[in-house]
């Protein structure tokens, strides 16, 4: 376990997959365009890889990588613990997309998530620390027991005292995927 943000993202920008503290649960992440560092998430997660990723970014401009537009329904919502599916761009990987023409986005108002998607170049992958049907890790202790040694690093912190993850909303139908 590491408290330095620089050494976490130090890990990530070497294709490593790290834990950290979100809004109300603790995260894996890794470098939104390294496909084994994707791979390698999903397969750590038992997640199908259909189902995409959530990115979590600093900012507006780091999210330009990844989507066509971000919609002023999304953007009055940041920072904060809310997540819009909005437009792919071309270069936003399928593994990050999922079988999608979306990509799930949140710029979050979690200190310590967001200055690690700024050392990470802007942005992160952020899905919840859990297997496939687990319920998701809220400490950092936990997420040790649960994975152990197959994470590059986990970033001591504490969640933002949500009580579920994100919500999800198509940013264009308004349609809620996940409250």
């Amino acid at each position: 376990m590491v408290r330095d943000v620089r050494l976490a993202a130090a890990r990530v920008r070497a294709g490593g997959i790290v834990g950290y503290a979100t809004e109300a649960c603790f995260g894996l992440g890794c470098d939104p365009r390294r496909v084994p560092s994707l791979r390698r998430l999903l397969r750590l997660k038992r997640r199908v890889p259909g189902k995409g990723l959530i990115l979590l970014a600093c900012d507006e401009r780091a999210l330009a990588r990844y989507a066509v537009s971000l919609p002023g329904v999304a953007r009055a919502s940041w920072p904060g613990p809310h997540t819009w599916l909005v437009g792919a761009n071309r270069k936003t990987l399928a593994l990050v997309r999922g079988r999608h023409t979306k990509v799930a986005v949140r710029i979050t108002a979690h200190r310590q998530a967001r200055a690690l998607a700024q050392a990470c170049g802007g942005a992160i992958v952020s899905t919840s620390a859990n297997r496939a049907g687990e319920r998701p890790v809220k400490s950092a202790r936990e997420l040790a027991r649960r994975f152990g040694t197959t994470l590059d690093a986990i970033l001591i912190g504490r969640t933002g005292g949500g009580a579920r993850p994100t919500s999800i909303r198509d940013a264009e139908s308004g349609r809620y995927l996940r409250r």
